[in-house]
């Protein structure tokens, strides 16, 4: 659901960035603007507070609230990356020891967090969820403390259904299985509908953590080229058709690490396609919530009508990783696989599910949404901004994600993102090296940095740090 005065906010935004209301430009009062618009004060109140948290406006005290001036940090529109062409073929994932060994390193609290997506702890609402989990466990049932059910406590599968309800896409009770994390969701579900050796469709450069779950499940992959602004449905049918590859694993709203929405229309597209070719596509929407629009995207699952969907998520990236929370969705072609899928899956302890599910039912969930979805545009805007500041006179080049907060840059060829991932582990900072997005070294220029924490002094520094190494390699083999 969409609140008014998250519309009007809306509104306002598309006229600001249009240029139809002049930076600098005192906007009406509160009072003037609740006349206008019809609406109580509160409602525009919260319309004003929710642009100024997304950068737009500013309050001046007892001058009221003004434009804010958006100037690029940079002084130039940032170019999107380059992503190259290349044949899809059947492969095996390379370099899975350096993928184990980088990924425990982007988990390591000791070090900055720039390598591993996760949100800052000051925007997990603490002390929502505890209320949630205490008021959950006041009213629980004597049977909620005996063996749980392996699909999930029936309360929480309904406040999803619920939820996903209001965002336009329907998805039964019975359909719904909690599990333990999203990671462990696809495991499952690749695990059912593939053998060791079998083939998995993926978009590249794709989650480096996906491409290491196929090497140690013993699957391989076909690639096909991703960009920016997606990927090329024709490349997919025909990895449909010819690679003989009968499952795709595609995060279609807000991909880690390029960040890109496909349209429905594209949507629609791969359900057909799904469909015609008999490929299940595994859909991992764990970004989907992560929107820095106020509506949430549709999951390609909204325009399955042959069951050959399987929708997963988790509330790792929109809530904390720390609860260990997620779902797969069985539509109604793998029903029979129920059994199968109760003894594979990793269930998740009651408490925690029935204290999400009073997080989802009393609306805390929503409003904390609706608070972290400006935030999250912003954070992402401070640190492109600070990003072009700090790589002034270097060729690079950045995505512009509409959610999710993975960065994804790109050098000249000439940098060595590994030996950029290297220096700066010395220098106690965490990033992730594009070496291990696809195969063949193709992004090895690339690099991906999380943007989920506030842009602190520390993280600037980090930042500076890392673009005075480029520009020292540039250099150097400029005089070379």
């Amino acid at each position: 659901m969409v609140f008014q005065y998250q519309l009007l906010a809306q509104q306002l935004m598309q006229k600001i960035q249009a240029g139809e209301i002049a930076a600098g430009q005192r906007l009406p009062s509160l009072r003037q603007f609740s006349q206008q618009q019809k609406i109580s004060l509160n409602t525009a109140k919260s319309c004003y507070e929710l642009l100024e948290a997304q950068g737009l406006i500013y309050v001046k005290v007892k001058s009221g609230y003004f434009v804010q001036l958006q100037v690029p940090s940079s002084g130039c529109a940032i170019e999107a990356p380059e992503h190259p062409d290349f044949q899809s073929k059947m492969r095996e994932v390379s370099n899975l020891g350096l993928q184990i060994e980088i990924h425990e390193a982007a988990i390591n609290s000791k070090l900055i967090h720039l390598g591993s997506i996760q949100l800052s702890p000051n925007l997990v609402p603490a002390k929502a969820l505890t209320r949630s989990i205490q008021r959950a466990l006041k009213y629980s049932k004597p049977e909620d403390f005996l063996y749980s059910d392996r699909q999930g406590h029936i309360r929480l599968r309904e406040a999803l259904s619920a939820h996903w309800a209001e965002d336009g896409f329907h998805i039964a009770p019975e359909q719904i299985y909690v599990s333990n994390g999203c990671m462990p969701t696809l495991a499952v579900m690749i695990q059912s509908l593939t053998n060791e050796g079998d083939g998995v469709i993926v978009p590249t450069p794709n989650y480096n953590g996906q491409l290491q779950m196929l090497a140690l499940l013993k699957r391989k992959m076909v690639e096909i080229p991703a960009n920016t602004e997606g990927f090329d449905l024709v490349r997919l049918e025909q990895a449909m058709r010819d690679s003989g590859a009968k499952v795709c694993l595609l995060t279609a709203n807000f991909q880690n690490p390029l960040g890109f929405c496909l349209s429905n229309a594209d949507k629609e597209k791969i359900a057909q396609l799904a469909a015609k070719y008999q490929c299940y596509v595994i859909e991992d929407d764990i970004y989907a919530e992560c929107s820095f629009s106020t509506q949430r995207p549709l999951p390609i699952q909204y325009w399955d009508h042959q069951g050959y969907v399987v929708y997963c998520g988790s509330v790792s990236k929109s809530l904390s990783p720390s609860y260990r929370l997620g779902w797969f969705c069985l539509p109604a072609r793998l029903k029979p696989m129920h059994a199968h899928m109760i003894l594979r899956n990793v269930s998740v302890n009651t408490p925690l599910q029935l204290g999400l599910a009073d997080f989802i039912f009393s609306r805390a969930y929503r409003q904390h949404l609706s608070a972290l979805r400006p935030k999250l545009q912003l954070q992402v805007q401070q640190y492109r901004q600070f990003i072009a500041q700090a790589f002034h006179g270097i060729d690079f080049r950045l995505n512009h994600p509409q959610g999710n907060y993975a960065m994804w840059l790109q050098f000249p060829d000439q940098i060595n993102s590994l030996a950029l991932y290297y220096f700066a582990a010395e220098q106690g900072i965490n990033i992730i090296p594009g070496i291990l997005f696809g195969e063949d070294s193709r992004y090895n220029n690339c690099i991906r940095l999380n943007a989920g924490h506030e842009l602190s002094v520390e993280i600037q520094q980090a930042i500076l740090l890392l673009a005075d190494w480029v520009r020292a390699q540039l250099e150097s083999q400029s005089a070379a």
